[in-house]
């Protein structure tokens, strides 16, 4: 079974469907798209509500667009098939009075349009999302053909074939799978919407943590061991931006960013974690005044 198989069942013609694959090239938007289609699908719909040139060609003589996310080497995860309505210019003023193109810029860094090739204009196309395998959002994966970076393609087209490779019990869109824990870096925000399997594992590692101060540079280390071990530390942060700790209180959390230092055992007992967080402080500098420790 394929792409196209799926449109048929449907009775949706493939001639008449463009399909992207989205993976912006910045690095902040590229990690929070999933999470946006999931959350905030107006965002989502608004990053793919203008194109480049070449796709505004295409997308002006067809019906639907079928949208997919950048999952893996090879594949992609289903987001939405939306049908194609009107479309209208934007210009650059015009573009960056919209405000989720304001927002992807400020948060996540999205260049968005700038006019570098030549537009005086670009074209917004109004799309809705339709009820199409709407139980396999977020779970629908399929395999994207070569060369994996052409991100659009004509579905109908022989050489551009999706089988489909897996449809999984879980979205991967608001519930995606855990990087290895010495990735894993997380802005203030994001601490509030952990996926479920994220806060499982959380949950059962004490260590030592680290937040960074993307406004000044500074650090703060500090260590998890009580109630709920990481993910408790980190559930305080979102609530309350600080954690309790003095030198935080006087900053804005929206600059922090929030990474694992070292994951220790369950069982470790609170004063060897805390042991563990002085050579931390020490090792990274981060008592005041040359960090955001004030002990």
């Amino acid at each position: 079974m394929d792409l196209n198989d799926l449109l048929r069942e449907k009775d949706i013609d493939p001639t008449q469907v463009l399909v992207l694959r989205h993976r912006p090239p910045e690095p902040e938007l590229h990690k929070a798209l999933p999470r946006l289609a999931a959350q905030r699908p107006d965002v989502f719909n608004a990053y793919q509500q203008t194109q480049g040139a070449k796709v505004e060609k295409v997308m002006k003589a067809i019906p639907y667009v079928v949208s997919f996310i950048g999952h893996e080497a090879g594949k992609a995860l289903f987001v939405g098939l939306y049908s194609v309505g009107a479309t209208r210019p934007l210009t650059r003023e015009e573009y960056w009075r919209v405000p989720a193109f304001i927002e992807m810029k400020e948060k996540y860094g999205m260049k968005g349009f700038t006019g570098d090739d030549g537009r005086t204009s670009i074209r917004w196309f109004d799309l809705a999302l339709t009820d199409f395998c709407s139980p396999w959002r977020g779970k629908l994966i399929v395999q994207w053909p070569k060369p994996e970076l052409a991100w659009y393609r004509r579905a109908h087209e022989v050489k551009n074939k999706m089988p489909v490779l897996a449809i999984l019990e879980e979205s991967r869109l608001d519930n995606p799978l855990m990087p290895d824990w010495r990735e894993i870096e997380l802005d203030w925000e994001e601490l509030g919407g952990l996926p479920p399997r994220w806060r499982d594992k959380l949950q059962g590692w004490r260590g030592i943590y680290y937040i960074f101060d993307s406004s000044d540079g500074k650090g703060y280390v500090g260590s998890a061991y009580g109630v709920d071990n990481l993910l408790g530390r980190w559930k305080n942060y979102a609530a309350s931006g600080h954690g309790g700790n003095r030198l935080l209180r006087e900053r804005d959390p929206r600059h922090f960013r929030f990474t694992i230092l070292e994951r220790a055992s369950p069982d470790l007992n609170a004063d060897d974690v805390i042991r563990l967080e002085a050579t931390w402080k020490e090792r990274l500098h981060t008592r005041a005044p040359h960090g955001l420790n004030d002990n």
